[in-house]
């Protein structure tokens, strides 16, 4: 489900899956603290600036939807083995449509990449991760967006203030006359229309690009595509560069470099040993890159450019990015990995993470906080512990690590 004020790397970590979550339609009877919350709801709605009637008549008479509070904490990319994220959606029948619409819509992507300067395959590769090319926007998963944002604004503890700003721009889209209460639909987190724009980057972000006087990323494709582009440029995108490459590691490499923060020239790169694991590395003494190694020693290594960062504006999720990243280059043709990941490796749930991270932490390596998702610091965190350990320290976090870690003596949460 996406663009997304997900959008926003540090303010929105956790919003929504790379397609819509199936659930059903909402049932539940709205309570009388629901209710008052929905009150509340249309008060901020008018501070804000949404007139009353809209709020009003969008807001009268919902009911909470009870899938969608639940969906928070089951995020396939944040749950799923890195693997079968990208391979769920790095299909051969989505390489083929992919490569199908590139041709569909050549002109128009044409003419997207001259005013953003945003390659036509990432486009293309956003949509496709995002909502199947549109086929997912009319399934099972997909419900009107105000409830379910209301819902989460009033029943998510973690991030009121978050659903609440959601909610708020749903309104003003209403009031602008982007969309009407029946278009607008999309994923359990409000995410919306065949790029997943969320609420608050359709409002920053969407453009009318087929100039119908309507910013409809719900049916017009030129819309949502060149909606996605302005979100990209507007976040750093550099034209002209691509997200990365995988690489291959020589013999006796210094895993410590791969830091995920350190960027190097493809030069300097060079120099270390890497090899790119097919195709030759960029041009240009500026190119750099850092070194990222999802599965460690014993999986691929990628080096990432700046771009790289940018989808992960889009979502926060390594293996969201790295699918994005992946599919882009197969519709251009490009073969798949060349490394295999380590598939008979467990990888950890979500209470084993936590578990790992407060165990590193009382072993005096921070992981600034325990919430069951391996990011940078975490990684780093494992790579200060293995290297004190006398092991390879790849930054990998699976069942033998946390193993280990336990070994180790650190108390029990």
């Amino acid at each position: 489900m996406r663009p997304s004020a997900r959008a926003l790397l540090l303010a929105i970590l956790t919003l929504a899956g790379a397609s819509p979550v199936r659930s059903e339609a909402p049932t539940a009877a709205a309570s009388p603290d629901f209710a008052g919350c929905v009150g509340g709801l249309k008060t901020l709605a008018e501070e804000r600036g949404v007139p009353r009637p809209v709020a009003e008549t969008a807001l009268s008479g919902i009911a909470p939807d009870p899938a969608v509070v639940p969906a928070t904490q089951s995020q396939a990319e944040f749950v799923k083995p890195v693997w079968e994220y990208v391979e769920a959606s790095v299909t051969p029948e989505r390489i083929a449509t992919g490569q199908a619409k590139l041709a569909e819509w050549s002109e128009v992507l044409g003419r997207i990449e001259a005013a953003y300067g945003v390659d036509r395959h990432i486009l293309v590769a956003f949509w496709g991760v995002e909502s199947n090319y549109g086929a997912a926007l009319e399934g099972a998963g997909i419900r009107p967006v105000v409830p379910a944002l209301a819902t989460l604004a009033c029943g998510d503890p973690a991030r009121p203030g978050l659903w609440r700003d959601e909610l708020v721009a749903a309104l003003k889209i209403l009031a602008d006359g982007d969309a009407d209460a029946e278009r607008m639909r999309g994923s359990w987190a409000g995410a919306m229309g065949h790029t997943q724009f969320m609420p608050t980057a359709f409002l920053r972000h969407a453009v009318d690009f087929d100039g119908d006087g309507k910013r409809d990323i719900w049916h017009a494709v030129p819309d949502a595509l060149a909606s996605t582009a302005n979100f990209l440029k507007q976040s750093g995108w550099r034209a002209g560069e691509g997200w990365g490459l995988e690489v291959l590691l020589p013999d006796g490499f210094d895993y410590r470099l791969a830091d995920e923060t350190t960027e190097r020239p493809f030069a300097e790169w060079r120099t270390l040993g890497l090899k790119p694991a097919g195709g030759a590395f960029p041009d240009g003494a500026e190119r750099r890159a850092v070194l990222l190694l999802p599965t460690g020693a014993k999986g691929p290594a990628f080096l990432l450019e700046p771009n790289f960062r940018v989808i992960l504006r889009y979502n926060t999720a390594l293996a969201y990015a790295l699918t994005v990243a992946h599919l882009s280059d197969r519709l251009r043709g490009a073969p798949g990995f060349t490394r295999d990941w380590p598939r008979g490796d467990r990888m950890l749930s979500t209470e084993e993470r936590t578990d790992l991270q407060t165990r590193l932490s009382a072993l005096g390596h921070p992981v600034g906080g325990a919430d069951g998702k391996i990011g940078p610091k975490t990684r780093a965190a494992i790579r200060a512990f293995q290297a004190a350990k006398g092991l390879v320290p790849d930054g990998y976090a699976d069942a033998a690590l946390l193993e280990k870690v336990r070994a180790a003596g650190a108390p029990a949460p």
